[in-house]
């Protein structure tokens, strides 16, 4: 069983920055990924970034590099900063966790997760 715990967000102002912290119980070990995505209420949910247990990472086009994801092993924390956010990026924010590596499709990486936190609300204001 693995266990997901979000923090760090809050309300920034456009052009702020966050970083949002995801610990992780219970064993990632083997062959896993670990992605951030977002979800407005009445609106699909969006892949925001992902990373994995060989090292591949990505993230939605649409972000045009602001975000950076990482995962400290030894802390088992997955982290997502976030720069020159938009109001566009207000969002509830929720990691997930899955046993298996990202899998391509076209070009795009997916996660198949089976597990996530309860998220953290991040609000980006004008």
């Amino acid at each position: 069983q693995v266990q997901l715990v979000e923090s760090g967000g809050g309300s920034v102002q456009s052009g702020g920055s966050l970083r949002l912290t995801c610990v992780i119980s219970g064993s990632t070990y083997g062959q896993y990924c670990l992605v951030w995505f977002r979800q407005i209420p009445g609106k699909q949910r969006e892949g925001v970034a992902a990373i994995d247990s060989d090292g591949t990472r990505s993230y939605a086009d649409s972000l045009q590099g602001r975000f950076t994801i990482s995962h400290d092993h030894a802390e088992n924390t997955l982290t997502l900063n976030m720069n020159n956010l938009k109001p566009e990026d207000t969002a509830m924010y929720y990691c997930a966790a899955g046993k298996a590596p990202l899998y391509l499709i076209g070009d795009t990486y997916y996660c198949n997760f089976t597990f996530q936190g309860q998220g953290t609300q991040v609000s980006v204001s004008p």
